[in-house]
């Protein structure tokens, strides 16, 4: 295994921003795919897109939960996480709420 390939392995690819198309989140998908990064996490309305794009290859499909602040309860965050894994996602980055931690 190349240097390269070592550190694609510790690459998790991020289509977070909510301007993104669908065409945008499909081609990093597709970069994802070609430099066979860790995993690609996108948006909770994107996952579907990802579980059927990146199907056969060592790329997991990746989201998050709570995301961008993480004010939601823990209640809500179950059900997302649930909802995600359900729907194929391999990855989920839950935000934790700062002022709790604080």
């Amino acid at each position: 295994m190349s240097d390269y390939q070592e550190i694609a392995l510790m690459v998790d690819h991020s289509l977070l921003r909510p301007q993104l198309t669908r065409a945008e989140v499909q081609e990093g998908l597709d970069l994802a795919r070609h430099y066979g990064v860790a995993a690609a996490t996108m948006r909770p309305c994107d996952i579907d897109l990802a579980v059927r794009s990146l199907e056969g290859s060592s790329v997991k499909p990746g989201s998050v939960v709570g995301f961008p602040h993480g004010s939601q309860n823990s209640a809500t965050k179950l059900f997302e996480a649930r909802d995600l894994l359900g729907r194929g996602a391999r990855e989920i980055d839950m935000v934790i709420a700062i002022s709790r931690l604080l």
